[in-house]
């Protein structure tokens, strides 16, 4: 009954995507027809059979729950109106995102075929409409995630919510892993000078074909370096001061609409900048990025510096914060002083279960609060290696959720249950607005 309530919940709309792997073709062998119709969109018996096949697959254990079918094609028409008022209300979405998303699920789906024609043998579809539909997918995700966000963010709950809360679900909360609090210095090796002139040469006369009235978005296009924004013509979005490096953000601020940069450089490489919009604290930006050769970098001074770095500190010359803010390559974590930050919840205590296998070795190894590691070399999954230091803040061992202890995740808690609850009300008004005719499956 749990599981059932998980899956078909209003709530749960946001679990029907498509699964890059898992989905078959049922459309192909299945008769086609209309089982409901939300507004002036219709909903078809191939989309309710391809999401019952990823539920079996995602959940084994409801394979054979005969209320499957109904339940997934109730969440579908849940679906359906949630995104009519997303529309309505001019919801917007961050396009460069979409696009890295589906870009990087498009990457697993083919992964798991030997060659794109088997993929489209699969899903009796073509690469492009199967692009497309993943793309359509995630923008409707993002218009719902969106609309929730808005609709719910004034949402609180009081300190006596927070324990009714607690006690309700006091013999359910999970168990707490061993958490840690861990600040850091970063700092990449450095570019040689004559990878930096060949690299100032290429921006030089990209820089003088604008000035000279080329379109930006073509020249980022056909030059630019940043595989994630280069097919967008550059286009970064929008982003807010601390998410940018110090360099680019710095120049990205001072612009005018409109306006375009001069060279701007930063660890990456060399820049150029428009600002497209500015609102409040955030800046839509394009850019134009020619990297440097890293090929050959000066791996034995940046290792040098941090080890200086590291001996002021213990020496009581240097304060790490201090130090984390002045030379931390990490623009992010640099500006709190080097602790590091979850960018999405701005939590700071992590679990070491969940930190990748080097980290965990590295924060293992630090046995006491204020134990400084070592100078280490990072190899991170993406993106070049660079050199850290850590600093132990703080260590919680693993434990049951308390009031007193942990009321900040209590508190988030309780929000989402509330802001879950509250949201399910809405759409239940919500649904009584919109025209549905729902027929048997």
């Amino acid at each position: 009954m749990i599981m059932k309530k998980r899956l078909f919940s209003c709530i749960a709309i946001v679990a029907i995507t498509v699964v890059a792997g898992v989905q078959i073709a049922v459309a192909a062998v299945v008769a086609d027809r209309i089982v409901a119709v939300v507004g002036n969109e219709m909903i078809l018996q191939s989309e309710v059979d391809e999401q019952v096949v990823m539920a079996r697959l995602q959940y084994p254990e409801v394979a054979n729950e005969s209320s499957l079918k109904a339940g997934i094609l109730e969440t579908l028409v849940t679906r359906k109106i949630v995104l009519t008022k997303a529309r309505l209300d001019s919801i917007q979405v961050d396009e460069a995102d979409i696009e890295k998303n589906a870009e990087e699920r498009m990457g697993f789906l083919r992964s798991r075929f030997r060659s794109i024609e088997e993929m489209e043998t699969t899903f009796s579809k073509s690469y492009a409409v199967i692009e497309k539909e993943i793309k359509d997918d995630i923008r409707d995700q993002q218009l719902i995630n969106n609309l929730r966000r808005k609709q719910m963010s004034g949402v609180t709950v009081t300190f006596e919510e927070v324990e009714d809360f607690y006690r309700a679900n006091r013999e359910r909360l999970p168990q707490m892993p061993e958490t840690v609090e861990v600040s850091q210095i970063v700092m990449y090796p450095k570019v040689t000078e004559k990878a930096k002139a060949k690299a100032l040469a290429s921006i030089q006369d990209i820089h003088r074909q604008l000035k000279a009235g080329g379109d930006f978005a073509e020249l980022a296009r056909l030059y630019s370096q940043d595989p994630g924004s280069a097919r967008l013509g550059g286009d970064l979005g929008y982003s807010r001061r601390g998410e940018f490096v110090k360099n680019f953000e710095e120049v990205a601020f001072g612009l005018e609409q409109g306006e375009i940069s001069g060279i701007v450089e930063s660890r990456f490489g060399y820049h150029i900048i428009q600002l497209l919009d500015k609102e409040h604290d955030a800046v839509h930006t394009r850019h134009i990025l020619i990297v440097f050769d890293r090929s050959t970098l000066d791996a034995p001074a940046a290792k040098a510096k941090l080890k200086q770095i590291r001996g002021d500190i213990l020496s009581g010359k240097a304060d790490f914060a201090e130090m984390a803010r002045q030379y931390s390559d990490d623009p992010v974590s640099a500006k709190n002083g080097g602790v590091i930050r979850n960018t999405e919840t701005g939590e700071t205590m992590f679990a070491i279960s969940a930190l990748r296998d080097q980290l965990k070795d590295v924060v293992s190894s630090l046995k006491n609060v204020g134990d400084l590691s070592e100078v280490v070399r990072v190899e991170p999954e993406s993106g070049a290696p660079f050199y850290a230091l850590f600093l132990l803040n703080k260590k919680v061992p693993a434990h049951k959720l308390e009031l007193s202890s942990d009321y900040a995740r209590l508190e988030r808690l309780a929000v989402d249950e509330k802001q879950n609850r509250l949201f399910q009300e809405w759409i239940n008004e919500l649904q009584k607005e919109v025209y549905v005719r729902i027929s048997d499956i």
